[in-house]
């Protein structure tokens, strides 16, 4: 019995032996892949997780310099704005002035032309006009004009002396003025119909 157990212990089998030892080898291998494709995972992984990271990045970035070439445009807008109607408020209290010169001048229609109150309130009266007109301010035309409810507010309705008149402003009751084509103050009229 020795014998055969030497014999089969002392049998040596090359082939056995080569894919015992491919068989280590394949093992080796495939640890060594598997390291290896841990190692691409973790990479590929980091890798992905860097292009969102850029990808957000770059979205906020983008979305943050749209933002800011949106404030400086209202910004610029607000000041231009602010500079066109800058003197609104002075100009609207100018605006009773005028209408107390209209109606002196008014009432100095039987007055002669020499007359140097008269000579003198037609000089102060056509400079405010000059000054109104330099600051942007325009008169709302209203007579016989189409009611414009944008540009007049009607006071009252009365018949129409003519038919062509119907609709339209037959007299104003004060003026109404423009700054810079905004209104600043209706015309009061009388309607038509």
């Amino acid at each position: 019995m020795e014998k055969e157990d030497l014999k089969k212990n002392t049998d040596f089998n090359p082939e056995e032996e080569k894919s015992e030892t491919q068989n280590k080898k394949t093992d080796k291998n495939e640890k060594s892949d598997r390291k290896k494709k841990n190692k691409k995972d973790k990479h590929e992984e980091l890798l992905d997780e860097l292009n969102s990271k850029l990808a957000e990045l770059s979205d906020k970035h983008l979305r943050l310099q749209a933002e800011f070439d949106n404030f400086r445009k209202r910004t610029i807008k607000e000041k231009a704005d602010l500079i066109k109607s800058g003197g609104e408020s002075v100009l609207i209290n100018i605006i009773p002035v005028i209408d107390d010169f209209e109606r002196a001048i008014d009432s100095m229609k039987n007055v002669s032309d020499e007359d140097i109150g008269k000579q003198g309130t037609l000089l102060i009266y056509n400079k405010f006009k000059e000054f109104l007109k330099q600051n942007n301010v325009k008169e709302v035309e209203a007579l016989n004009q189409d009611f414009d409810v944008d540009l007049h507010e009607a006071i009252t309705k009365i018949p129409a002396p003519e038919d062509k008149l119907k609709g339209k402003v037959v007299d104003v009751i004060q003026k109404g003025y423009l700054l810079n084509d905004k209104v600043i103050r209706f015309a009061k009229v009388v309607i038509g119909e």
